[in-house]
């Protein structure tokens, strides 16, 4: 059964995401973009037919599935633009926009263990394309899949898909490279001369995250730069468990900042000077307000219900809106299409900023970090969070992922719809269903609870002022909800 999540659709390899599922997946994608409601021709061009940039990462036989892709959407008379080498999410969000194309298919499964591969679906904004879409394709791919057609799927040629003007390579590098120099002030990188460890976790962001810190004057040594599907047997993620080895490099070489992207270099993960891993949530707060400090650009700041409200109070020193989305960054990335928002961030390690592509970009955002490292004088982060909580107060945050099979699934369904009036001693001031159930607790802290769109598990966030409470939090949130 096809079904897309948050991000796209994923599965195991050879057993759910097979050359079968995903041929009818590219042909429910052909039959969505060619449908009179949704036919949009590529901008600029006398070529009525769909433009779709087709791209993929560095996990096994990615290369070969983006390939019979192409070759199936050609069949249907969708231009293809296949990229020639693993590219990164946001590379390809760009390449949409900059060729004016219709949408795009990434093969990537991000940061999911070794095993798994998938499908992102992206629209002529160059950002996840909206549940309307997605819901449209998987329905139409499993009728193919039940019918019986599944089987014999056309496909057309690469050769004769060239010379009919249907396919052809693209190298999507020079553009995006054009545009993260225009967002990012490589000079005060420079000028700073920060020492830097980057890794690369096997993924698609060699060539482009190490190859700017290298313009950008940076003394950097490079990890795992080779590809390898396997990953090293951990998954892609640029989580403290998997970044050991990054963090020996940052204390042993003395460098002052330690940087890494996932397996699609659509995430971040940060350590600091001395080894220690930043939460992707304080990166949010201390990226958003050196951008408000140094940017003049309008605007305000946009989150998921589950990201940090550290970003609340970045946005009102500054006197700035905040924008609340469900968990999902199509959504921060509408905002980020409109030029509504300087920046949008999920706790998950996703980013992107205004005039930028409506997509989480992890290797812009390690460069953004490295910048303001730069401009605080080659201070630790953890002292430029110790200044941002003088200014703003103290705010701590916390997830917890506990696996969640039917079973469970359907005992914390019904636990969603009983709850109490007090959680951990403090009264329910407020609550949000945006996504999951939200819970706004006195002296400003917050518990959420929803299951994951990516994984089979539940996510609990939690909110406070102290490590005190929330491990209180933690507590009563586990026994009430999980």
């Amino acid at each position: 059964m096809i079904s897309f999540g948050t991000s796209g659709w994923r599965g195991i390899i050879a057993e759910d995401f097979t050359f079968a599922t995903v041929r009818a997946v590219a042909r429910a994608i052909a039959d969505h973009l060619l449908s009179p409601e949704s036919r949009v021709a590529g901008a600029g061009s006398p070529d009525p037919r769909p433009v779709v940039v087709v791209g993929y990462d560095t996990r096994f036989q990615s290369e070969a599935f983006a390939a019979e892709c192409a070759k199936v959407l050609c069949a249907a008379g969708v231009r293809c633009r296949l990229a020639e080498r693993p590219t990164p999410t946001p590379v390809l969000a760009h390449a949409v926009r900059a060729l004016g194309a219709t949408g795009a298919v990434n093969i990537t499964a991000s940061h999911n263990p070794p095993e798994w591969n998938g499908l992102k679906f992206s629209g002529a904004s160059g950002g996840p394309a909206r549940p309307a879409a997605t819901d449209a394709i998987a329905g139409r791919a499993n009728q193919i899949l039940a019918g019986p057609d599944a089987a014999t799927i056309p496909v057309l040629d690469p050769a004769e898909a060239r010379a009919r003007g249907l396919l052809a390579p693209l190298d999507p590098a020079p553009a995006y490279l054009d545009q993260v120099r225009r967002l990012v002030n490589l000079a005060a990188i420079r000028s700073a001369g920060l020492r830097v460890a980057a890794d690369l976790l096997h993924g698609t962001a060699g060539g482009y995250l190490d190859a700017l810190l290298r313009e950008a004057g940076c003394d950097l040594e490079v990890l795992h730069a080779d590809r390898n599907p396997g990953f090293g047997g951990h998954p892609p993620e640029p989580a403290a468990a998997h970044l050991g080895a990054l963090a020996r490099r940052v204390t042993e070489g003395r460098r002052h900042l330690g940087l890494a992207c996932d397996g699609d270099a659509d995430r971040f993960g940060i350590l600091d000077g001395d080894g220690t891993f930043i939460e992707p949530n304080i990166i949010l707060a201390l990226v958003a307000a050196h951008l408000l400090a140094t940017r003049d650009w309008p605007g305000g700041l946009a989150r998921s219900v589950a990201t940090t409200h550290l970003l609340d109070r970045v946005a009102a020193l500054h006197g700035r809106a905040v924008h609340e989305t469900p968990v999902g960054f199509k959504y921060i990335g509408e905002l980020i299409a409109r030029d509504a928002i300087v920046l949008g961030g999920e706790e998950s390690a996703g980013l992107s900023v205004r005039g930028h592509v409506p997509e989480k970009d992890g290797i812009l955002a390690c460069l953004l970090v490295a910048e303001l490292v730069a401009a605080g004088g080659r201070r630790m982060l953890q002292d430029l969070l110790r200044d941002l909580y003088a200014r703003v107060g103290t705010v701590l945050t916390r997830r917890v992922n506990v696996p969640l099979d039917a079973g469970r699934r359907e005992a914390f369904q019904a636990r969603l719809g009983n709850l109490p009036p007090r959680i951990a001693g403090r009264a329910i001031v407020g609550s949000n269903r945006t996504d999951g159930v939200k819970l706004l607790l006195e002296e400003d802290c917050w518990i959420l609870v929803r299951p994951s769109g990516t994984e089979p598990m539940a996510r609990l966030y939690i909110e406070a002022a102290s490590e005190a409470a929330l491990e209180d939090l933690e507590a009563a949130g586990r026994a009430l909800f999980l």
